[in-house]
This record gives C-alpha cells, sequence and structure tokens, in this order.
C-alpha cells in the first residue's frame, strides 16, 4: 500500500510508493551489485590505511556494501577496477563539468609540469585568466585560492574587515563548502549547526544569520538588525537539491542588501552550469564578489574569488600591509602556475557559449524524459533543470532549502542510484541529480531514461 504523509510543509514524504516492495528490490540492487564488483570488494575488505576506507569520508555515501574503486575516466565515461564502464552524470560533483580528461587541459596541464608547478611568483596566465573572469562576470578584479571554499573562507574575511560588522548572513540548508560560518541551519529564529557539522569552532549563532530561501519578508527582518557584514548565497540552491528563485526574489535580495549596506557574495561554483559566466551573467545579478571553484580548473584544484572596482580599492589597501603572508588571506600554492594554466586552457576550451547550448539540451531532454516517467503512473514526484544540471524530486518543488531537506527519502534515494549503476549510470551519489558535458550524447540521455522508466515499472507494478 502506498504512503502519502505529508509534512509540515507539505512535501510527499512517502512518495506513492510500496515500502514492501521497495526493500525486497532494493535486496536484489545489493546482490547484483556484489556480483558485479569482486574486485572493488576485496579492495574494501584489503585497504587498512585509510579511515572509512576511503581517501574522504563522503566517498562512501554512494550506494551498495562498499565503495566502487575508479580505473579510468574520460569524457562522459568512467570505468571502475572490475571493467565497468558508467555514463558520468555526476562528474566529480561539477569539478569535471567539462568532462574528464579534456585533451585541451591535459595538454597545457602536461606543459606546465615540465615548465614549473608552483615558484610564489606571478604568471602570465594568471594575468590572462583574471581578464577572462571579468568578461564572463562582470566584477573587474580577483585573486586566487586552491578551492571554492577557501575563497569563501577569504570572501567572508574580507567582507567582516571592510564594513566593520560581524556577521554572515547565508541560506537555510546552503552549502558554500566547509566553511563554519555556513554549516548552518535555522531552527525557529536560532542559527543552529547544521547536522553532521564536526566540531564548530564556536556557537554558529555569535557568527551567523539564516533566512529562508525565496523569502523577501525573512531576509528584511534579518538584515535589519544591522549587524551583517555579507550575504553570502548561490542563485540557485544545489548542495540540497535544485531549489529554483521565484520570480523577483534575486532582484529583492540584492535591493535589501544594498539598502543595509550588506555586501552581496555570489557563490558560482556549482551554478555556472546555467552559462558561461554563470547566473551571474544570464540573469543580470550584480554582486559585490563572486566566487567559483572546482570547475573552471577542469579537474585541477583551484578557486577564485572577484571583487567590484570599488570593493577591490579597499581590498588593494588592505593587502599592502607587511603581515599579509599572515593576515588569513591566501596560502603557498594559491594561484600557483599549474592551477592558472589549468585554468586558462579551460576556460579557452571549454565553458563556452556552444558548450553550454549542447549540455543544456541534453539536461531538458533527460528532464523530460523523467516526467513522463513519473506522471505516466500518477507519482507526485517533480524535477527541476539548472542549465546543464537537473534533478528530481520525490514530491513537488520545493521553494525553500528546509522544505527540500525535509523532502529526502533516504531509502528510495539509495534504490534509484544503486538501480541505475547497476545498469551502467552514475547520478550525483547527494542528490537524484545529473550533470551534463559536451562529451555526452543523446543515447546517454535515453539510456537513463530507459532505466529510469523501468525503475518506476518494477516499483509500482506490484
Amino acid at each position: 500500500m502506498a504512503d502519502l504523509t505529508l509534512d509540515d510543509d507539505g512535501c510527499l514524504l512517502m512518495t506513492g510508493i510500496n515500502r514492501g516492495v521497495l526493500s525486497s528490490l532494493m535486496a536484489t540492487e545489493v546482490e547484483r551489485f556484489v556480483a558485479l564488483h569482486p574486485r572493488s570488494a576485496d579492495h574494501a575488505t584489503s585497504t587498512t590505511s585509510l579511515v572509512s576506507g576511503v581517501p574522504m569520508p563522503w566517498m562512501r555515501r554512494w550506494p551498495g556494501p562498499f565503495p566502487l574503486v575508479l580505473d579510468t575516466a574520460s569524457g562522459a565515461r568512467c570505468t571502475d577496477i572490475d571493467g565497468v564502464e558508467y555514463v558520468d552524470l555526476c562528474l566529480g560533483d561539477t569539478g569535471a563539468m567539462t568532462g574528464h580528461a579534456h585533451p585541451e587541459i591535459v595538454a597545457a596541464v602536461s606543459a606546465q609540469l615540465h615548465r614549473g608547478t608552483t615558484v610564489m611568483l606571478p604568471t602570465v596566465d594568471a594575468e590572462w585568466v583574471g581578464n577572462e573572469l571579468a568578461r564572463r562576470f562582470g566584477l573587474p578584479k580577483w585573486q586566487f585560492a586552491l578551492s571554492a571554499t577557501d575563497a569563501n573562507r577569504f570572501a567572508l574575511r574580507f567582507a567582516r574587515e571592510i564594513t566593520g560588522k560581524p556577521k554572515v548572513l547565508v541560506h537555510d540548508w546552503c552549502y558554500h563548502g566547509t566553511v563554519d560560518e555556513t554549516l548552518v541551519v535555522a531552527l525557529g529564529e536560532r542559527t543552529i549547526s547544521r547536522p553532521g557539522a564536526i566540531g564548530p569552532q564556536v556557537n554558529p549563532a555569535l557568527t551567523t544569520r539564516v533566512v529562508q530561501f525565496n523569502d523577501l519578508a525573512d531576509l528584511e527582518q534579518a538584515a535589519a538588525h544591522g549587524d551583517v557584514a555579507c550575504m553570502l548565497i548561490e542563485p540557485a540552491l544545489t548542495n540540497i537539491g535544485i531549489v529554483l528563485p521565484e520570480p523577483g526574489y534575486l532582484e529583492g535580495v540584492r535591493e535589501i542588501t544594498r539598502k543595509h549596506g550588506i555586501l552581496l557574495i555570489v557563490d558560482e561554483t556549482h551554478t555556472i552550469c546555467a552559462g558561461p559566466g554563470g547566473c551571474t551573467s544570464a540573469w543580470n545579478l550584480q554582486p559585490d564578489m563572486l566566487v567559483i571553484g572546482k570547475t573552471i580548473g577542469g579537474g585541477t584544484p583551484v578557486g577564485a574569488y572577484g571583487f567590484s572596482a570599488e570593493l577591490a580599492e579597499k581590498v588593494d589597501a588592505l593587502q599592502l600591509n607587511d603581515g599579509i603572508d599572515v593576515s588569513g588571506v591566501g596560502g603557498t600554492l594559491a594561484g600557483n602556475a599549474l592551477s592558472m594554466a589549468a585554468v586558462r586552457a579551460t576556460l579557452t576550451h571549454a565553458l563556452l557559449p556552444e558548450h553550454f547550448a549542447y549540455s543544456t539540451a541534453l539536461a531538458t531532454n533527460w528532464t523530460r524524459g523523467v516526467q513522463a516517467a513519473y506522471e505516466q503512473r500518477n507519482l507526485p514526484w517533480s524535477v527541476q533543470q539548472l542549465g546543464s544540471r537537473a534533478e528530481y524530486w520525490f514530491c513537488p518543488p520545493p521553494r525553500t532549502g528546509a522544505a527540500a531537506a525535509a523532502a529526502v527519502d533516504h531509502e528510495l534515494d539509495a534504490f534509484m542510484h544503486l538501480w541505475a549503476i547497476n545498469r551502467g549510470v552514475l547520478l550525483t551519489p547527494f542528490h537524484n541529480m545529473a550533470l551534463f558535458s559536451p562529451f555526452h550524447v543523446q543515447a546517454d540521455v535515453d539510456r537513463h531514461t530507459e532505466q529510469f522508466d523501468d525503475a518506476l515499472s518494477a516499483l509500482t507494478i506490484h
């Protein structure tokens, strides 16, 4: 019997799926997974030097009793050590959005390796990259980090120093990397640590205010306290799943932040999927600072943060101080020659308008295939698209991060991912999300649509 229980936000938590059928199907898929991956299973039992058996703990978030072990990745495909090939719709959770082992990026990185990787000196490539980022995003001055997480940390420091205000403002259930001030959620009017956050250095209520996405009244109330230095946002939420801004919301965010002297920082690390200049260009946003990472390195670690002209003058004055090397901003490898060569190659040969037009069309077709499958079975599901990225939900589209978090169905998530993996399709492990690159083809979309439709048939035929 299907369970259609509603939560407080009106989301259908049980998704119309019979839990007994789901449990039985999951057991079968686990058996299939184990049979397909004996070498990955052996690797999991023999690994002794890695905490939890993996280099990073989130690598255990994939479904199945043990992690798959990568052998090779190229274009839109990756292969594990058992020789099983996958259509990769995860793409390193955006880090490989250009496609794996992009030939021109590989050539540029290889050439730079022979010329030196890091010498604490600027390169011509760095200037080229700064100019190109300025052209794409409209912010004239740039500096670099090794990740978007670091870039966000640095941006928050500059915002507090320049405004003289202590607090950061973020959306409920946001994600901006492992930045202490942003690993938070709202509990009523209180700010608390996000579930799972380890060892927060201070009570997050001291550093951060939280507002609901798509709620301008909530934002106005938080901004009116007068203690907020900056608001750090994704133009659309992505890490809790894709939650799109309602018409007028982002314009209202810009108006309210200006009214209260709050610097607006836009994090385009995931939302670059909207186009060559991310949502900032596509939606004519006007941030004071912008942060990006992952994708622009084509697989090489890098982060970047840009400033408006007015803000850049103030930042420049701060960096003339002799203590800049202990300012809490930067890092020995930040802006290294290898990363700059990789970004230059990426922005020259990838992430171009024609590439986004192609990959966005594939994402649209993927969206249509998913929608047709659940609508045919009268399931109360939905699907959201942001450029070349799309994701399905087991409920109507959430409008806030809190509603998105409440709608998560871990059992059904795990089943849908494992079913796809067992049929050669890799989705982003934290979500039911697909990301497309210029190396994907329509046959990849059709493959996902077919296995998705088969999964729904198996879940609903009983």
